[in-house]
């Protein structure tokens, strides 16, 4: 590898599980981290990988952070904003594309009813847009450029936001959303098993670029199974010891709710009404659709959701 591999933002939840499973593929010293707080990765620093720092929201700190990358993976902005999203992730496209980046892979998400680009959900709207600019730069740059959108699915940890917010270690009595709980569903997914597998593909490309099959594609990486939130919802009460239901409200209801609307807040603006077109998205099968590809990728069978929150609570 003439050019190196670079991760941005290398922290977070998936962005942390793809540092950690790409530093048992590759030498350190063929790794370019870019983050916002920089000395959380001071042991790897000290290993050899190269430590840069760039934040989404500070347009200066992204240009030359790119510099000496090959292939990066972009790790989508922290929230479900639509405009400022998009936003960002193009600026940060444009520094990466300025420095020299030959392809891009994207962290999308599993929204869309596998690749479909048609989504009623708001928290979809700027991974659509941002797969839209890729496939733009990559005909415009033939043989220059390339990509890979990744739609990773939906995290098994991520149930709570699923769930309004449903606390294992001090569990309410039922489950209030707008959803009545019956399928299709969700095919959930553990995050480090996207993390390793998308650590996978992307060393895979920079082995053998020429090669590589999922050039300037969108592919999905999901969970074993669907489960219906009627049936997510029974899983947790199982694991909290006490028999759980939903009760469906309407979206109205929902946005009252007194522990939704400082989660759904970004940058000063409550898009908790925003958030529910997830659930429609939901009703429409869109999280319903499972593939194999990341099955072939670990080669072995996912965790099912009920290990996966079985031990994340018990880790808590």
């Amino acid at each position: 590898m003439t050019k190196k591999i670079g991760i941005f933002p290398a922290s977070g939840g998936l962005g942390g599980s793809i540092v950690k499973h790409i530093l048992k593929q590759v030498p350190a010293s063929n790794l370019i981290f870019i983050l916002r707080h920089p000395d959380k990765l001071a042991e790897v620093s000290a290993a050899g990988a190269t430590v840069r720092k760039a934040d989404y929201d500070d347009p200066a700190s992204l240009e030359r952070a790119f510099d000496g990358v090959g292939p990066l993976m972009l790790i989508s902005y922290a929230s479900f904003e639509y405009e400022h999203r998009e936003k960002v992730h193009k600026r940060a496209i444009d520094a990466a594309r300025r420095s020299g980046v030959e392809h891009i892979f994207y962290s999308s998400l599993g929204f869309g009813k596998g690749l479909s680009k048609d989504t009623v959900a708001w928290v979809m709207k700027a991974h659509v847009a941002t797969e839209a600019y890729l496939e733009q730069i990559a005909k415009e740059n033939k043989n220059k450029f390339t990509y890979t959108s990744i739609r990773e699915g939906l995290y098994s940890e991520s149930f709570p936001i699923y769930t309004a917010w449903f606390d294992p270690k001090n569990p309410a009595d039922e489950i209030t959303i707008p959803h009545d709980g019956s399928g299709p569903g969700v095919a959930w997914v553990k995050r480090d098993e996207l993390g390793e597998a998308t650590a996978k593909l992307i060393v895979q490309f920079a082995k053998n670029p020429e090669a590589f099959p999922y050039l300037n594609k969108t592919i999905l990486l999901s969970g074993p199974r669907v489960y219906t939130l009627a049936e997510t919802v029974e899983i947790l009460g199982r694991i909290v010891g006490k028999p759980l239901k939903i009760r469906e409200i309407s979206v109205d209801e929902y946005t009252s709710l007194p522990q939704i609307g400082t989660r759904h807040t970004y940058h000063g603006v409550n898009l908790s009404r925003e958030w529910t077109t997830a659930w429609e998205g939901i009703r429409r099968g869109e999280t319903a659709v499972v593939d194999p590809l990341l099955q072939q990728i670990l080669g072995r069978e996912p965790e099912d959701f009920e290990t996966t929150v079985k031990n994340l609570v018990a880790s808590n």
